[in-house]
């Protein structure tokens, strides 16, 4: 593959909340779960993408997130898998969906992000990276993203082969799609087949259907542990077993097919080609117990705060809540969002500098905090000085931030994901020493994703924290003269 594979559709937040059941509720008759471990992965369109990185592919997904905690979480298992993320503004909240299960069984499976609001447009850079797909996934959960005008009219206009996996509230696919991949129940709703007659003849009956009415190529059915069906050339249909006989977690299993099938087809493979490796790929993935082995469960004696990403308000009573509030009445007005990024350990009148500076350039001003974790990575074991709790609020203190968000990669790459600054500010010490045929900021590249601008500000020579720290050393503990 040359170009990246691109997912496209509605991304959700799942989370699994596991436990154990041993008695009922007293004042109704419904059992109390008694939460032991919490998971949360990418749904939708976002465990598309997961499941293609996870196969060592370039990955682009282009999605629809709000201001909010649940999309700061998905940034940040997206990016930290390897997907690059083309975030398209979303009104409202981002859908989540939340499963109480015990014993493997799902109890209870509880929606959130209510009424489906009409997304925004996408940058000029999505549309550019859908133009250079070598094969692209509509992974459509109803919610809006595939019905976007622009981003329909790039799906109509592409040379790549498009897999179609449609769902009953969205619309039709853009004609001309390499495959459709509507699992049998969808199949029968998109089409209001009455599924009459044996099993398979029923099926075949309503794909050539819908192939013939969203002018398609081809569609295959997903039949769960009986394989997919596949209408394709107006002959026979070609049917598709399984390998063997599975046992496990089928949620996201049509997503696995769909883009295992995708895959397949960017490196060339025939459609029916295609189906039998994505039949192959989706059985192994339901043996593994489908998104189990994905991520890890969190343990309730855990803090509950998000992995990467933590966020305090300017007045130090802010959660992530307030900070997305924030976010979101900036860009209501038409605001300018600004943000900047680094240690700020041993905060400094060079960092006050930077800060007023970034803090003129626009409407809101947030730093990107370096966590403890990735301070010591970045500058050995012997840092931070401070610790990032601390850190934290002597930024949030100061007149000129308005929300601190701490991060735990190396770089504030998820971060910057979810807030989508319009600027990017870093001190112009940055500009020293840096490689004349590679003058940009690392994140100047992600930054312009979403029509956003890396700016550097005037930075206050002859301070920093390292030649504080070392000119205490130098003097056994004592600050010399130059740097009281």
């Amino acid at each position: 593959m040359s170009g990246p594979l691109v997912v496209l559709g509605d991304t959700l937040l799942d989370r699994d909340i596991d436990g154990t059941v041993d008695r009922l509720c007293p004042d109704a008759p419904a059992p109390v779960l008694d939460e032991r471990s919490a998971t949360d992965r990418p749904g939708g369109a976002g465990l598309a993408a997961l499941l293609a990185a996870a196969d060592g592919h370039d990955v682009v997904l282009v999605t629809a997130l709000a201001d909010d905690p649940a999309a700061a979480r998905l940034t940040a298992l997206l990016t930290s898998a390897g997907v690059r993320l083309h975030p398209i503004p979303l009104p409202g909240a981002t859908p989540e969906k939340i499963r109480l299960r015990a014993q493997g069984q799902t109890l209870l499976r509880l929606d959130r992000g209510g009424h489906i609001q009409p997304c925004g447009e996408p940058s000029a850079a999505t549309l550019e990276v859908l133009a250079a797909a070598e094969a692209i996934l509509v992974s459509d959960y109803g919610r809006g993203v595939a019905r976007q005008p622009a981003l329909r009219q790039a799906l109509a206009a592409t040379s790549a082969p498009v897999v179609w996996d449609p769902h009953p509230r969205g619309p039709a696919a853009v004609p001309g799609c390499r495959l459709l991949t509507p699992n049998e129940r969808e199949l029968f709703q998109l089409t209001a087949d009455a599924a009459t007659g044996p099993r398979l003849s029923g099926v075949a009956r309503s794909a050539r259907t819908l192939r013939d009415r969203w002018r398609a190529a081809a569609v295959a059915v997903t039949l769960g542990g009986d394989g997919s069906l596949l209408c394709h050339n107006g002959g026979a249909p070609l049917v598709v077993p399984a390998p063997t006989a599975t046992v496990g977690d089928t949620c996201g299993a049509g997503d696995r097919f769909a883009s295992a099938a995708a895959r397949a087809l960017a490196q060339g493979a025939l459609v029916s080609e295609a189906v039998e490796e994505a039949v192959r790929v989706a059985s192994a993935y339901v043996a593994a117990d489908g998104p189990a082995a994905l991520t890890a469960p969190t343990p309730v004696a855990d803090d509950r705060a998000t992995p990467g990403v933590a966020i305090t308000g300017a007045a130090g009573d802010g959660g992530r809540a307030a900070a997305s509030a924030m976010l979101a009445r900036v860009r209501a007005n038409q605001g300018t969002l600004v943000a900047t990024g680094g240690c700020f350990d041993l905060l400094h009148t060079g960092h006050l500098a930077t800060l007023q500076a970034a803090r003129r350039l626009g409407d809101c001003l947030i730093v990107c905090l370096n966590s403890d974790r990735s301070v010591a990575d970045l500058k050995g074991p012997d840092r931070p000085i401070t610790p990032q709790a601390d850190r934290a609020r002597l930024l949030a203190a100061l007149d000129c931030v308005d929300a601190v968000v701490i991060f735990d990669e190396p770089t504030p790459q998820a971060v910057l994901s979810w807030l989508r600054p319009d600027i990017w500010v870093k001190g112009g010490d940055y500009a020293r020493g840096a490689d004349p045929d590679h003058p940009d900021l690392p994140e100047a590249a992600q930054i312009r994703g979403w029509g956003g601008q890396t700016v550097l500000v005037p930075y206050l020579h002859g301070h920093s924290t390292s030649s504080t720290i070392a000119a205490l050393r130098a003097d056994g503990g004592h600050l010399t003269e130059g740097r009281r």
